[in-house]
């Protein structure tokens, strides 16, 4: 194994896994993804690293979320669709729980000599 390289990143990761709702919504603004699945909806989410520190447990990654719950949401919605005119109109904390399970990926090792290089989306 001294052959590979041991980093790690000072990042956490969460990952926003769409619910049946997320899957709901997709199908009922557009009529041509009605064969979409929640699997496949699944398979390819977004990730996010999130600051390591003070961040250790699943609880400390949900209250670190749902604070900034907003723009999570959004960043979804406009996965699908940049007009916001499409998206709910009635966002909420409430309907972000509903719609997302948060999978918590503590230690994220880098593997790669490359440079992390930042890009940005603006």
């Amino acid at each position: 194994m001294d052959e590979y390289l041991h980093y790690t990143l000072n990042r956490a990761a969460v990952i926003l896994l769409p619910k049946q709702p997320a899957l709901d919504w997709i199908r009922g603004v557009e009529s041509t993804q009605p064969k979409l699945t929640l699997d496949e909806l699944r398979k390819e989410p977004d990730v996010f690293l999130i600051p390591q520190k003070q961040i250790e447990f699943l609880e400390d990654a949900e209250r670190w979320i749902y604070r900034r719950w907003q723009l999570f949401f959004e960043t979804f919605l406009g996965d699908w669709y940049t007009d916001e005119s499409m998206w709910p109109q009635q966002r909420t904390l409430k309907l972000f729980k509903e719609w997302f399970e948060i999978q918590f990926h503590p230690m994220i090792w880098d593997l790669c000599e490359d440079p992390i290089v930042r890009e940005d989306w603006d």
